[in-house]
């Protein structure tokens, strides 16, 4: 009888342990959602979709500068319309990608015609009178949005910051093709 108590005692045991180490599995897995608190991943992903939210508001800030230089300034669209396209490009990609849901769209469709459209309506850029001055502000603008995703790198996830190191890189070109390529408002045979 002393070899059955033993067997069921070791039995038993077993069986505790198993459960017991189930119940800690448990815990370790569930511990921050079970007090509230995002797991590390989540406040990460939460982290980098805020990233690529403001990322994106930045580059629609500079797309409505170029369509306020455009509008107020027709005769320097053929150098501006190919760096206006690649900005927004530029704010799609930054966009994209993200864990976090898109913004609700407007259920104005006069409200979601575009990005730019919106951006413009809510801060109007003065665009000054004389082409030339107009390209230097645009320039600094350019220059500004890429010293802000470069600013935006040590925070960014390592891919993240790869395509933000990239648009910052182009922003950089931007402003040499703005400034110091052909100032004026003559265009050159496709240059932009």
């Amino acid at each position: 009888m002393t070899t059955v108590n033993r067997r069921v005692l070791l039995a038993a045991g077993a069986a505790g342990t198993a459960g017991a180490a189930a119940a800690l599995a448990g815990c370790a897995s569930g511990g921050e959602r079970g007090t509230g608190q995002p797991s590390a991943a989540e406040r990460a992903a939460r982290a980098e979709a805020a990233l690529r939210t403001r990322s994106a508001a930045t580059g629609r800030t500079l797309l409505a500068r170029y369509d306020a230089v455009l509008a107020a300034h027709p005769a320097l669209a053929g150098r501006l319309r190919p760096l206006r396209a690649a900005v927004a490009a530029h704010v799609t990609a930054l966009g994209e990608g993200g864990s976090a849901p898109a913004p609700p769209a407007s259920p104005s469709p006069s409200a979601s015609a575009s990005p730019s459209a919106s951006a413009s309506a809510t801060a109007p850029a003065r665009v000054p009178a004389d082409p030339d001055a107009a390209l230097r502000e645009l320039a600094a603008a350019v220059r500004a949005t890429a010293d802000t995703h470069t600013a935006a790198l040590d925070t960014a996830p390592p891919e993240y910051a790869r395509l933000l190191a990239s648009v910052a890189a182009a922003g950089a070109a931007q402003t040499f093709l703005l400034t110091e390529a052909g100032t004026g408002t003559e265009t050159e045979g496709g240059r932009g």
